[in-house]
């Protein structure tokens, strides 16, 4: 069992917005799934809080 390895690391995610986001706007995908709370620009400290705490998943940010 010497040979066997878990490796993690960042995901590439950046190569990945373009096209998903395309594919939000369209309606092909819903992200409210993962988008799981709602701040005004006002509250981003607190979105950041409940991401640390596992409140949220993902906050989105709404002007």
């Amino acid at each position: 069992m010497s040979n066997i390895a878990l490796r993690g690391g960042v995901a590439p995610a950046r190569a990945y917005i373009p096209e998903l986001l395309a594919d939000v706007v369209a309606g092909k995908i819903d992200p409210s799934p993962v988008l799981d709370m709602t701040v005004e620009l006002d509250g981003v400290p607190g979105g950041y809080a409940a991401m640390d705490s596992r409140e949220a998943i993902k906050v989105m940010v709404r002007p």
